[in-house]
């Protein structure tokens, strides 16, 4: 399968800080995928790399083939861009806002009219054409953006945060017109800190940490590869449990106050550390890619 972005050993310094330091991948047609980290983790400053927004310091980066920067003006013509501001004009009504901004990509004006009326129906904002962005709750902006962001037809779209602080029926909104476009072709690459939704919306994905990528794999893969099926979570682990799993090499993370135990982790294990050594209780639960993330990126609090 093609790529349409490729990656390699690309690199972003801001003096001597390397904020993207020699990270590769390659993002196939029609897939969607992740860039995940932590805050400082470098997805950011990858993202506006991609779209020509900053100059790489090193590396080489290609869309379709062809190198950015010589082509970049071009390029751009393929690419939608959704960024994690909404940065809608408020002097602009819904549906001007969407047709104003056709003309970046020289739309005759009927074309730009008949994308901006398609599109507020497909993100179910047909009833306030004629509002202005102040009257938008945030699902309503967010969802505005990414209309906004095909208005050209792009052939990969970039999600930088896309659902970041909306409420959990705005988000489902946007996850499901997302599903839809992917289920049309359309490449996306994404950034974000809910690992729910790079669970659901990811073909495969990157973990990013300190500007270098941790893993790379898909969401179900990486589950099973770094945590297993099942999680042990015990509360006010004593000293026997924990020499109970290193005499027996089960893979567990001490929290102090709290154990998880990984690989190995099943019904067995569960009742008989029930039984012996959880006075305070323990729970049997399904890994997920938040405990990926957590254990390979720590769980310390980032600036």
């Amino acid at each position: 399968m093609s790529a349409v972005v490729k990656i390699e050993n690309l690199r972003k310094n801001f003096g001597a800080f390397a904020a993207v330091d020699g990270i590769s991948f390659r993002v196939r047609a029609g897939e969607c995928f992740g860039l995940l980290g932590p805050n400082g983790a470098g997805k950011t400053s990858t993202i506006r790399m991609l779209y020509g927004y900053s100059p790489p310091s090193g590396g080489r980066l290609q869309l379709f083939g062809r190198d950015l920067l010589p082509n970049l003006r071009e390029l751009k013509y393929r690419v939608g861009i959704c960024q994690q501001e909404d940065n809608l004009d408020p002097d602009l009504s819904v549906f001007d806002n969407l047709r104003v901004f056709a003309r970046y990509f020289n739309l005759p004006p009927e074309r730009a009219e008949s994308e901006a009326i398609s599109l507020l129906r497909f993100f179910g904002l047909e009833g306030r054409s004629g509002s202005r962005i102040q009257e938008l709750s945030g699902g309503m902006k967010r969802r505005l953006v990414l209309a906004r962001s095909l208005i050209n037809r792009p052939e990969l779209l970039i999600l930088d945060e896309p659902t970041t602080g909306l409420d959990p029926q705005s988000r489902h909104q946007v996850w499901d017109r997302l599903e839809e476009l992917k289920s049309r072709g359309l490449t996306i690459l994404i950034t974000t800190h809910y690992m729910e939704e790079a669970a659901r919306l990811c073909d495969r994905l990157i973990i990013m940490d300190r500007g270098k990528v941790l893993v790379e794999g898909s969401p179900a893969d990486l589950v099973r590869s770094h945590i297993g099926g099942e999680v042990i979570e015990a509360a006010a682990p004593d000293d026997g449990m924990r020499n109970f799993l290193r005499e027996r090499k089960i893979l567990f993370e001490d929290l102090g106050h709290r154990l998880l135990v990984y690989q190995g982790a099943d019904e067995a294990l569960f009742e008989r550390l029930a039984r012996d050594f959880c006075p305070e209780g323990c729970t049997l639960r399904r890994a997920t890619l938040e405990d990926v993330f957590l254990r390979l990126t720590g769980r310390d609090l980032r600036e």
